[in-house]
């Protein structure tokens, strides 16, 4: 009988196909092993002053209109440099593990420095960005500084490309030289970002020097 029951468990009813009920056994094991959402994200970043920003947003909708996009651009206070990823989950971390972030952070030996962006392209994620070449060293600099502070086990180099993140698209921009959007970066922020919201909050500013 037991085996009969079990045969009966598997068995399509009247009007329901065998693909059908795999369908709904896979999505119902897909349901199960589902992680949950990530709602917080916080890192450390180089934000623009807000003349600079209110630059790159009037540019951008420029450039999003020339190449026939349609990807909702980010708000000008929401452009920034990402420099390092310190958290990704539901929550944010408790404060004396933010508290050790900043400190380690506030003890870079970094002067203020000129970053200056001259290149237009796609990311392989379709984010539409603003990149550099020689005039964005100082944010590699910084940014491998960052990293040993945060992280102080050995390991190679990791291979990092500084850039402002202008909106997402579908559709792909060869990469093309525009005019230089410069600024003096003077400070790194510690940003806490909502996903979902394209929010931005700065929590702390560390001054470079």
């Amino acid at each position: 009988m037991l085996g009969a029951g079990r045969s009966l468990l598997f068995r399509p009813q009247q009007g329901v196909s065998r693909l059908g009920v795999d369908r709904l056994l896979r999505r119902h094991a897909g349901i199960r092993r589902k992680e949950p959402r990530v709602t917080d994200r916080l890192f450390f970043a180089v934000v623009p002053d807000a003349e600079t920003a209110e630059t790159i947003a009037e540019r951008a909708a420029a450039w999003r209109a020339r190449h026939g996009l349609t990807g909702r651009l980010l708000k000008a206070a929401h452009f920034h440099v990402n420099l390092a990823p310190l958290h990704e989950g539901i929550g944010l971390p408790d404060a004396g593990q933010i508290a050790d972030w900043v400190a380690r952070a506030r003890e870079i030996p970094m002067p203020s420095f000129r970053v200056a962006f001259d290149r237009l392209t796609s990311f392989a994620n379709g984010a539409l960005v603003l990149t550099g070449e020689e005039a964005t060293i100082g944010l590699e600099v910084l940014q491998q500084r960052l990293s040993d502070a945060l992280d102080d086990t050995p390991r190679p180099a990791r291979r990092y490309t500084p850039h402002v993140t202008l909106l997402h698209d579908g559709r792909h921009v060869e990469a093309e030289p525009v005019e230089p959007i410069a600024w003096t970066v003077r400070e790194v922020a510690l940003v806490h970002g909502r996903a979902g919201q394209t929010t931005h909050r700065c929590l702390t500013r560390l001054p470079l020097g």
